[in-house]
């Protein structure tokens, strides 16, 4: 089988890698499975205090859904696409312990998703974060979500309206990456963070998660819920898979 997810230990930190570099780490079914059995993994171990997530290569943390997959969807495998999403998604947010992700390059759609998901985010001066579903016509639902309980409404009406990207100045100004470091630190800068969260009273760190996810949960179940709903009536409008067709077409002139 092919190794989409790498697990690294480094002491009792673990090091989770996506690894897709050749089409910038983005998600397929078999990835975001393969993520979920590694958190879940790594969530019962208990000689792990602390994660860290990154991606392959120099250019991408990850560059979201692979549209190749996405645009083969229709009213009724967007359903269960969603599901995918809330499997991975509910991995993360169950996780008692903390979460660094080491950005080491874009983090596009659900990739900024996830990275927002994240504890704390550490990365350097060539990132670029956002939502761009708009502009190969996927409608967005949990990114929208995700980003108003951290960003709040006028900036997430934003980013999700435009489509554009934030540098890594502008991302740190609002607080969603918590330290710009040299791109050849962000690895060991975001383990030596891992260390010292993961030395905290382990109990306490897992009520405090615990909270934090109780807080917002109720949401989280009424954002899924909208989440098949809306991408049930985009992909049986036709609109999305036009759009994403297009999208890659003019991708793959331009690589021509």
């Amino acid at each position: 089988m092919d190794r989409y997810i790498l697990i690294d230990r480094n002491g009792d930190v673990a090091v989770v890698t996506l690894n897709r570099p050749e089409i910038l780490n983005a998600w397929h079914k078999p990835m975001r499975s393969q993520l979920v059995d590694a958190l879940v993994k790594l969530e019962n171990d208990h000689s792990v205090r602390a994660i860290v997530l990154t991606g392959a290569g120099d250019r991408a943390f990850c560059a979201g859904q692979d549209l190749n997959e996405a645009k083969s969807l229709d009213g009724d495998t967007s359903s269960a696409w969603i599901a995918e999403w809330e499997s991975l998604y509910g991995a993360i947010r169950s996780l008692s312990k903390p979460l660094i992700a080491a950005l080491n390059g874009v983090a596009a759609g659900s990739a900024f998703q996830v990275a927002l998901l994240c504890d704390f985010r550490i990365g350097h001066a060539g990132v670029h974060m956002g939502q761009p579903e708009i502009n190969s016509g996927i409608a967005s639902v949990t990114g929208p979500w995700i980003m108003r309980e951290i960003l709040g409404l006028a900036r997430t009406t934003d980013l999700t309206l435009s489509g554009r990207f934030m540098d890594a100045a502008e991302c740190h100004s609002i607080g969603i990456i918590n330290k710009i470091v040299p791109q050849e630190e962000v690895l060991t800068a975001s383990l030596s963070l891992a260390r010292e969260l993961g030395a905290k009273p382990p109990v306490a760190m897992r009520l405090d998660k615990q909270w934090l996810r109780e807080m917002t949960e109720v949401g989280f179940r009424e954002c899924l819920d909208a989440a098949v709903r809306i991408h049930r009536e985009a992909y049986a409008s036709g609109e999305t898979t036009q759009m994403m067709e297009k999208f890659l077409a003019e991708r793959a002139s331009r690589k021509a």
